[in-house]
């Protein structure tokens, strides 16, 4: 029996935020993309904050409680609380090592990161709003782990589920999980059926018609 990673893995950001519509949920978020062309990843989140410093000297740095936290596959999710223009990155080359040596699902920040070409040759999909080179040390610090956060406006809870790919990132509360991706899976399949039918030769305003249009309210 597959599972719910693996289903996920097997669909996309669109289907998933079409079966969310669908269903009246919300979780999609816009503007988190991948740091490397090509990432994508799947999992059960375990969620972690950052805020500004203010002064405050954390004993560890931030990220390790997350990671240790974490099982294999899982994703780690971070609301970063300094907003844009963002005073540092709140993930890097080391922690995506750790993250990789763990088996993580991914990261995905609402923030920024660095280490960019490291966290590519490592193969750790990462999804972020931006990557800067600025360090987190002296200018942020972890808030805490496994609390509610908000990302792009969704409340995300540890034990949600996250996709992630070049379109964006969709959250998936974890009781609505097997209904959300049922609906997306059907709504993935028969857009497969119209891609057929316009490689067939049928006219698009044929193919994209009331059907098309109405898809989401089936």
């Amino acid at each position: 029996m597959r599972s719910v990673r693996e289903w996920l893995l097997a669909l996309d950001t669109c289907a998933v935020s079409d079966a969310l519509d669908s269903l009246g949920r919300s979780g999609a978020v816009s503007g988190v993309l991948p740091v490397w062309e090509g990432a994508r990843l799947a999992g059960r989140v375990v969620t972690m904050r950052t805020v500004p410093a203010d002064g405050r000297v954390s004993g560890s740095h931030l990220g390790t409680a997350a990671i240790e936290r974490a099982e294999e596959g899982e994703v780690v999710v971070v609301e970063q609380a300094a907003g844009p223009p963002y005073p540092s990155a709140t993930w890097g080359g080391l922690l995506a090592k750790a993250a990789v040596v763990k088996g993580l699902g991914g990261i995905v920040v609402d923030g920024a990161c660095r280490d960019v070409d490291e966290i590519r040759e490592l193969g750790l999909a990462v999804s972020a709003r931006e990557a800067i080179p600025f360090t987190a040390r002296g200018r942020i610090v972890e808030d805490g782990v496994g609390l509610p956060i908000l990302i792009g406006g969704v409340t995300v809870r540890e034990g949600d589920f996250v996709l992630a790919d070049g379109s964006g990132v969709v959250f998936v509360r974890e009781e609505d999980v097997g209904a959300v991706l049922t609906v997306a899976e059907r709504l993935a399949a028969r857009e497969a059926l119209m891609a057929a039918d316009l490689r067939a030769g049928r006219l698009p305003s044929e193919v994209l018609g009331k059907d098309y249009e109405e898809m989401l309210d089936e």
